[in-house]
């Protein structure tokens, strides 16, 4: 009696067990049938995961956050939700955020009414308006200004929102996928994102793991361009050796597979045959240094978001520079025993301060401030202009302009990297198209 009811025990054991197997099988192969209708090449765990959340994720009407750095290709996730949704056959519309101006961000979202502004010459309708009953993917939504995130914020609690210059509430129903390469917590802490705005959107995470941090499937990825750009240009497919894909799997990649698909076009298109280490290194830019290990930030760094902090910054260090050399002067004066004498004439126009010392201290006093005086009758004399001294902070910040500096700044950042302007932009911390203004805008080009 007891051996039957531990048969029927573990038959039903492994019937269950089974059954889990398949249903691990089947979503295995959903997972393959998504990547190959995207294009998505890779067999990484942390890859698979995240499509495996967006195909969950898909059927229901939650609002999604892809979190990832720039080039790992959040946007494949946001088409998957939106094929596999209810809504698949309403429009997917892409915003990116980042590139649209931000005087005409609301406009641009929420539509305006005819004479809401200066070029308002019709009534337009905004993005989700359009994409009703569809999806719409907010690329970079960390760069919308805080106005714009509280109008979104609205949709996303009331689905409503008002265009410019109405006052007339309009209802939508709107599937929402946002997606950012910056550090969301981080720029909340700056007060430059909604706290609540982002535990809206935040309510399915998907992150998207990093090309450094999937090296299993570079090799794969690079075969695929390069066969597909062979194709393209007519000509044969270009290869690795054993050293070429070792570099290739050490390297950094902060451009990720953006990044690496370029490399191999530039490949294709100018070598042929087996690319060796040597020929591919001379395509992967600051291959030493990226293969070294980053320095961690300390959390008191400071980081610059754009150009006028910069300048800030730089007058800041001036003035404490002045104030250290005003410290100094004050120390050497002390230290060898100086006795100041105020004779001040309020008659004259140079405010004086006649500084006397013994003939003993002239030699070491005047190592020290670079300048030796003496005086015939045998007493030692220096004659300070005293408004020098007091005022020279507020002297330099006033006869700095901060164009003059800012121009200053940027042809430096020019000069060290011989006039390309993406790595100067980089030195700076401010993007490109910024860069391209300032420097039509100072006439340096």
């Amino acid at each position: 009696m007891l051996e039957k009811i531990i048969s029927i025990f573990v038959r039903i054991y492994k019937c269950g067990l089974t059954t889990a197997q398949r249903s691990v099988k089947m979503e295995n192969i959903e997972t393959q049938q998504v990547k190959h209708r995207f294009g998505i090449i890779g067999n990484s765990n942390v890859l698979n995961r995240a499509i495996e959340i967006a195909i969950q994720v898909a059927k229901t009407d939650l609002s999604v956050l892809i979190t990832g750095e720039s080039g790992v290709g959040k946007e494949n996730i946001a088409q998957i939700i939106h094929q596999y949704s209810a809504r698949k056959h309403n429009n997917y519309i892409a915003v990116n955020c980042g590139a649209i101006p931000k005087g005409t961000m609301e406009s641009e979202l929420f539509g305006h009414e005819k004479g809401s502004y200066t070029d308002a010459k019709n009534e337009r309708k905004g993005y989700f308006e359009v994409a009703e009953k569809g999806t719409i993917f907010l690329d970079e939504v960390g760069e919308l200004p805080l106005d714009v995130q509280a109008k979104l914020l609205r949709v996303l609690e009331n689905h409503e929102y008002i265009r410019v210059g109405s006052s007339t509430v309009k209802k939508t129903d709107v599937r929402i996928v946002a997606a950012t390469n910056i550090d969301i917590e981080n720029a909340i802490k700056e007060g430059k994102f909604r706290e609540d705005l982002y535990y809206r959107l935040n309510t399915i995470p998907i992150s998207m793991p990093a090309l450094r941090d999937r090296k299993e499937d570079i090799i794969l990825l690079f075969r695929k361009f390069a066969s597909d750009f062979a194709e393209k240009y007519r000509r044969p497919s270009v290869k690795l050796d054993e050293e070429a894909q070792a570099v290739l799997k050490e390297y950094y990649w902060p451009g990720n597979v953006r990044q690496l698909k370029n490399i191999a076009e530039q490949l294709s298109v100018l070598e042929t045959g087996v690319i060796s280490k040597e020929c591919l290194l001379r395509y992967l830019p600051n291959w030493k240094s990226s293969t070294l290990p980053a320095l961690a930030k300390s959390k008191d760094e400071k980081t610059f978001e754009n150009e006028r902090e910069i300048l800030y910054q730089v007058l800041f260090d001036m003035k404490k520079d002045m104030s250290d050399l005003r410290r100094l002067v004050k120390e050497i004066i002390d230290k060898q025993g100086i006795t100041i004498d105020e004779n001040i004439n309020l008659g004259e126009q140079d405010n004086t301060v006649t500084i006397q010392w013994e003939k003993d201290n002239q030699n070491t006093l005047a190592n020290n401030m670079g300048e030796i005086v003496q005086d015939p009758v045998g007493a030692q004399k220096k004659t300070i202009n005293k408004r020098h001294i007091e005022d020279t902070e507020e002297y330099v910040e006033e006869s700095l302009s901060l164009e003059e500096a800012e121009k200053e700044m940027i042809k430096k950042a020019l000069d060290r990297h011989n006039g390309k302007r993406k790595l100067a932009a980089k030195d700076l911390d401010i993007s490109e198209r910024t860069l391209y203004r300032k420097i039509k805008q100072l006439g340096l080009e």
